[in-house]
């Protein structure tokens, strides 16, 4: 078995296309051009082509590739937000997708969307809804919470420690962090994640970390999982870099 997953994106289409790179190159030399390729969630906000981005994995994924998206928070709050009545996500409606520090202006203006304050929620929601192409709104609304393979489990943010996967809520998968950073029991599948950014990508044992900040400078990570060990490299320019858990590597 060998799957590729790419961390949060964030809008940055150019350090997509990058690592899709990175991945077919690693395909070609080990020749396995189906090969799953996992997106873990949050392609929107933040980055500057928000649009590009989800135009250039509606476009691939309508072409054929071996593509899955899954759905982080952000991509649920845009998702909501083009909903006629502007729906704030129901697990933290403090939160507005159009306050600064979300970055769902900075998505709405990649599709041309004029988001001064001054003109209000209201003409600017009116104009979001007539500027994102169908397509894009059909990837969105086709985002899965989770894949699972053999003894992996692929997901935005986490999981609640404990809770059966067939139990676990859309609210924790697309936004937890504690408890779930900080446990260290083996939940019976590696989790693959993002949402929590971290200086580079991190294998903790019991979950894998692959959220590098790219939404804030940092690079986009991508990983290949192969084998019934679950050996996990990260790709680079230069080729694969094994990424083996902290504590054995402390070891």
């Amino acid at each position: 078995m060998r799957v590729y997953a790419i961390g949060d994106i964030h809008g940055h289409l150019d350090k997509l296309r990058s690592v899709h790179a990175f991945i077919e190159e690693d395909k070609a030399r080990v020749k396995d051009p189906d090969a799953v390729v996992v997106h873990v969630g949050d392609l929107v906000d933040r980055g500057p082509d928000s649009s590009g981005v989800l135009g250039y994995l509606a476009e691939g994924m309508a072409t054929g590739q071996p593509w899955i998206v899954l759905k982080g928070n952000h991509d649920r709050m845009m998702r909501r937000f083009l909903e006629p009545d502007r729906l704030r996500d129901p697990s933290r409606p403090d939160l507005h997708w159009l306050q600064p520090n979300i970055g769902g202006r900075n998505t709405l203006e990649s599709y041309g969307v004029d988001t001064d304050p001054a003109r209000g929620k209201e003409a600017i929601h009116d104009d979001a809804r007539a500027a994102v192409p169908e397509a894009h709104v059909a990837l969105l609304d086709g985002m899965a919470t989770h894949h699972t393979l053999p003894g992996l489990f692929f997901v935005h943010a986490g999981v609640r420690p404990g809770v059966p996967f067939a139990a676990q809520t859309e609210d924790d998968l697309v936004w937890i962090r504690e408890p779930f950073l900080s446990d260290p029991r083996d939940h019976g599948r590696l989790i693959v994640h993002g949402h929590s950014p971290v200086a580079a990508a991190t294998h903790y044992g019991n979950r894998l970390n692959i959220d590098s900040a790219a939404a804030f400078g940092g690079p986009l990570s991508a990983v290949v999982i192969e084998g019934e060990r679950l050996e996990v490299a990260l790709l680079t320019e230069a080729g694969r870099q094994p990424l083996m858990p902290v504590q054995a590597a402390l070891g």
